[in-house]
């Protein structure tokens, strides 16, 4: 499995209730810039449509070696593979106040196809974020401390 982007900001602005792998429907152009990394996760999300779970926002740069044939938006709605009792329970969940589908990590498994992992997360609040960041100081510099002692 090879990591190819992931979404940085999702732990921090989100509680990550639990993840789900899901594929996605690309074009060959796409699935070629996506081996190599042309791809943000930045401000992208999913969304629950008729049945079917839809990524929006996610940037996949036109492919540079392809002679004039990638003719697509870079950041067009793209289709995720899911089973119906996958999409049904996802449903269940969301439509509970708060709940969002995050896209976390975009990486290619040993087959090589292209997978996303999806993240049911719940938003956190601003106190809630400053909170995290002092914890993650106090961290820090307590195991510095424990450094410096034990030298």
């Amino acid at each position: 499995m090879k990591v190819v982007a992931t979404n940085r900001k999702a732990k921090h602005l989100y509680h990550i209730e639990s993840t789900l792998e899901a594929g996605i429907s690309l074009i060959g152009c796409e699935v070629k810039s996506i081996k190599t990394s042309k791809v943000s996760l930045a401000d992208s999300y999913a969304r629950i449509e008729n049945g079917e779970v839809f990524l929006y926002n996610m940037h996949i740069s036109p492919y540079e070696k392809s002679d004039g044939f990638s003719h697509y938006s870079p950041k067009r709605k793209k289709k995720l593979l899911l089973k119906k009792f996958e999409i049904r329970k996802l449903t269940g969940k969301i439509q509970q106040r708060g709940y969002t589908l995050i896209p976390l990590k975009v990486y290619i498994s040993d087959r090589g196809l292209v997978k996303v992992e999806l993240g049911l997360a719940k938003g956190k609040k601003k106190f809630e974020k400053k909170q995290a960041i002092k914890e993650r100081d106090i961290k820090r510099e307590t195991e510095h401390i424990k450094k410096m002692l034990n030298r």
